[in-house]
């Protein structure tokens, strides 16, 4: 089953893989949740509600890195928008070379704005570039992997309050942001998905033999900042905070 951004664009990025089935002999295997391409309705409403928040630097200055891209729709769609450049880091190395393909179809037609990359590799282990970034996550990974992604990026920008976003969909593990004390909530609330992104999800859910996703017509999501463990109720003024709030369908 093809979602219509795969049709429209001619890319691949569609279908489900259940976590047990993107096995790569890494020890955070155990941890994958599963591969499913975002809703762009749900990533365009999720990078308008972050552009809403004022920022220290310009759009053009951000970096921004999609960990856990499975097939890179994440990426394709933030590669239309004026970014420094885009990365997106995968462990499973099929799912990476589904995205370098996809990348370099997207850089074929024109449609990249800025320069795009995709590394294998275990997101925990980035290497964050030393300007402003902003950080996707379409809930890849569980509990203990996230844990340990946010212990690193606390090592990383501890001098660098203000310098990282991070925006997450299907946020089932929030409250680890909550619990870390460096992340400033910047809006949270459910997106619902467009009318063709959430009749395309449904089909492609219903046509995995396994039976053990469901759909939805929206996503749960959240934006955070990194404001640095110092300081806690120095935090800018500046920040939103919409903390129930529900886009509705057009």
């Amino acid at each position: 089953m093809r979602h219509p951004f795969d049709t429209t664009f001619c890319v691949e990025t569609s279908g489900l893989v259940c976590g047990r089935d993107l096995a790569t002999g890494h020890a955070h295997d155990r941890y994958n949740t599963a591969y499913f391409g975002v809703a762009p309705s749900v990533f365009h409403a999720l990078c308008a509600h972050w552009q809403d928040v004022p920022r220290s630097s310009a759009l053009e200055q951000y970096s921004f890195i999609d960990l856990g891209c499975g097939m890179g729709r994440a990426m394709l769609l933030a590669a239309a928008m004026p970014f420094r450049d885009v990365l997106g880091v995968e462990l499973n190395p099929e799912l990476a070379a589904m995205a370098q393909k996809n990348v370099q179809l997207w850089k074929a037609a024109g449609r990249a704005r800025c320069g795009m990359r995709v590394l294998c590799g275990d997101a925990t282990e980035f290497e964050f570039p030393d300007n402003p970034c902003v950080a996707f996550l379409f809930n890849p990974f569980g509990r203990t992997v996230l844990r340990r992604l946010l212990k690193n990026l606390g090592r990383v920008f501890a001098n660098r309050p203000g310098q990282l976003d991070m925006l997450y969909v299907n946020h089932e593990c929030e409250s680890l942001f909550k619990q870390h004390g460096g992340f400033t909530p910047l809006w949270s609330g459910s997106i619902y998905k467009s009318p063709a992104d959430e009749e395309a999800d449904r089909k492609i859910i219903y046509n995995q033999p396994e039976g053990e996703y469901a759909p939805s017509e929206y996503e749960s999501c959240s934006a955070y900042r990194w404001t640095g463990m110092a300081g806690l109720d120095a935090r800018s003024p500046a920040v939103v905070r919409d903390g129930a709030s529900k886009q509705r369908r057009a």
